[in-house]
């Protein structure tokens, strides 16, 4: 899901001390538990037919590569490890392949973000562990006005913002210009770009239509937060652990400082941008941590906080299932957490600790999930068929 551009073939990490043998038949994760004999990683089928833009294809393009680079690392751990694409014969190949868990990769399906929600709901209904977000928490955090509403009402600090579902909505009386708009639907920095800022109605009038013509989904309006930004990695590993990198950009005297989609996907890598380093603040920490809960996450997350010159902190971004894999691919998760010493076998171990042993999903979770995965296939017939917002439909604000 990151800039792929560099070299990312070689497994550059020495492997871990107390990995199993080779055979997947031994050994434990560092912690006294038992490793699992079979893993699978699934991710995303990505053809270019099924994107409506170059850009969200350019996001997905390399899924098989990274899935294939995530498995040599788990192999690695002495497990068994195969790298499945979430198509048609999905639930065919885990029946024949057998895992014991699953690290969930899938970001879309045919092209569409909120669909890659179906996924855990299979997992669900064939049993399987899986690492992320549920079915519920995945297809909540797709919408971004939604998440941007918990958020809220949940004490977290949100720039003002406003939902437009065409380009000529009136724009509400607390919004003050800059704005920046962001597709409500899209991850990954699609579309955002040094044209993204409006400073005045006219040009913010003209992006929302171009958007909303292109992509055929609402756009969310926000006021762009001057300032400094941290980037926060919410791990699990049967407890909630967080870790603050700042984002140092190598130009700070940018009009607007942020990470464009050109910088992001089509550079060498985000280090010709900018670089993290440490950050402690304990009440981001703890901001981060009612973020997860209240949003529904599951295993790691990643949010990014905007502190304007006053010291306030502002919540912009929120993301389930965040962009994983080891330093050499660029992803912010383990460029962070290698900071603080933690490597990318480490991070394994973790999420498979808290996918095997750790808390169990609510089960008024897993019974919803189970019911949904029976049409959950109707995705492979209605590709990109929903009208603007249809999926917040089956969304119930009660039970998150």
């Amino acid at each position: 899901m990151e800039n792929t551009n560099s070299d990312i073939t070689a497994n550059n990490e020495p492997p871990p001390v107390d990995a199993g043998n080779s055979n997947g038949n031994g050994g434990n994760n560092g912690t006294g538990y038992k490793l699992p004999q079979k893993v699978a990683v699934l991710y995303t089928d990505a053809k270019r037919e099924y994107f409506p833009t170059e850009a969200l294809y350019i996001t997905e393009q390399d899924a098989e590569k990274e899935a294939n680079i995530i498995t040599s690392y788990i192999e690695k751990l002495g497990i068994e490890c195969r790298a499945l694409p979430a198509d048609l014969n999905l639930i065919d190949n885990l029946k024949e392949f057998k895992p014991e868990m699953v690290f969930n990769l899938v970001y879309s399906v045919k092209g569409s973000d909120y669909s890659a929600a179906t996924v855990p709901a299979i997992l669900d209904f064939l049993e399987i562990p899986y690492t992320g977000a549920d079915f519920f928490g995945y297809a909540f955090n797709t919408d971004k006005f939604l998440v941007k509403e918990v958020l809220q009402r949940a004490g977290i600090p949100v720039p003002h913002y406003q939902l437009f579902t065409t380009p000529n909505d009136p724009i509400d009386y607390n919004l003050r210009f800059p704005l920046i708009s962001k597709l409500n639907e899209v991850h990954c920095g699609v579309e955002i770009t040094k044209d993204s800022i409006s400073e005045n109605e006219k040009h913010l009038r003209e992006r929302l239509k171009y958007l909303i013509t292109t992509y055929k989904q609402p756009v969310v309006v926000e006021e762009f937060i001057a300032g400094r930004e941290v980037t926060a990695i919410l791990l699990e590993g049967l407890n909630k652990k967080v870790y603050l990198g700042e984002k140092m950009f190598f130009n700070p005297d940018e009009k607007y400082n942020f990470v464009t989609f050109e910088e992001q996907w089509l550079g060498e890598s985000n280090a010709a941008t900018f670089k993290y380093e440490k950050f402690d603040d304990p009440v981001i920490r703890e901001y981060v941590k009612r973020a997860f809960d209240a949003t529904r996450m599951y295993d790691y997350a990643k949010f990014d906080i905007r502190i304007d010159q006053s010291g306030r902190y502002y919540f912009i971004d929120a993301n389930c299932n965040p962009a994983f894999g080891p330093k050499i691919m660029d992803v912010a998760l383990s460029s962070i957490l290698s900071i603080y010493g933690i490597s990318f076998y480490e991070i394994l171990r973790r999420l498979i600790n808290n996918t095997l042993y750790g808390s169990q999903p609510d089960p008024r979770t897993v019974s919803l999930n189970g019911l949904m995965a029976v049409g959950s296939l109707s995705i492979y017939k209605n590709q990109n068929n929903n009208p603007m917002g249809q999926q917040n439909d089956n969304l119930n604000l009660s039970d998150s």
